[in-house]
């Protein structure tokens, strides 16, 4: 993660640390406040008031500020094709995949089709077998 989501995810948290105190002040107050009541008038079941606008407000815009962080901190997708996949590792190489930090991600290996392009080819027995016949009639 970069420094800018990281903070911009920790000022998301703290928001929303402080709805959800928010909130439990205001039911904490309610039940006070319906305990009082209850005590002076005849007992109606207790009723329950709706969370304040402000609260459910900053709720959610805690909760979008947290997710914007956490996107912000995500590395770049890879495709899903192999061959798009392998066709950027060659033409890119490690500068292709370097992370938010700069560095090279962990699970880059290189060129993946190093293996196949280092194979010897097929053999030609019957090019061979010329050669053979001819190297052994000039000698």
């Amino acid at each position: 993660m970069t420094w800018i989501s990281k903070i911009t995810t920790t000022f998301g948290l703290l928001l929303l640390a402080d709805a959800c105190y928010s909130a439990y002040e205001h039911s904490v107050l309610q039940t006070h406040r319906a305990a009082s009541l209850s005590s002076l008038t005849a007992p109606h079941g207790g009723a329950a008031s709706a969370l304040p606008i402000d609260i459910t407000i900053e709720t959610i815009v805690a909760t979008f500020i947290v997710c914007l962080g956490m996107v912000l901190g995500t590395s770049n997708l890879r495709p899903i094709q192999w061959r798009v996949w392998a066709g950027k590792i060659e033409r890119e190489g490690e500068t292709g995949f370097l992370n938010n930090s700069g560095e090279v991600e962990k699970d880059y290996v290189g060129n993946p089709f190093r293996l196949l392009e280092s194979r010897p080819g097929f053999v030609d027995i019957r090019k061979q077998r010329k050669e053979f016949a001819e190297w052994v009639k000039n000698k």
